[in-house]
């Protein structure tokens, strides 16, 4: 299960991400990013009730991260819980996004 909720502030975009990210929910996230991603300049993954997340959804982030640089936009994600630290530290992924 997957809860998305976005919320503009000006040029930026916070997206939550409550759940499960894995194969059969990622094209919801990508989905949410791509409805957001011209309307900011900035675009914030908050992750603070995100409970697993697959490689399918470390390809969003990545996805994510490259829609952003296009546009000459940054991409952050923030509140990440120790679980998803761990795997972003294993994968490299904390050198990758920022992490605020």
């Amino acid at each position: 299960m997957l809860n998305l909720s976005a919320e503009q502030n000006g040029n930026e975009v916070i997206i939550h991400i409550e759940g499960k990210m894995d194969t059969n929910s990622s094209p919801q996230v990508t989905e949410k990013i791509n409805e957001n991603v011209l309307n900011c300049d900035k675009l914030i993954l908050d992750l603070e009730k995100l409970e697993y997340v697959s490689s399918a959804g470390l390809r969003v982030f990545v996805m994510a991260d490259q829609k952003m640089s296009d546009k000459g936009g940054e991409l952050n994600v923030k509140n990440v819980p120790n679980p998803i630290s761990e795997i972003f530290e294993m994968t490299g992924f904390d050198n990758m996004i920022t992490i605020i």
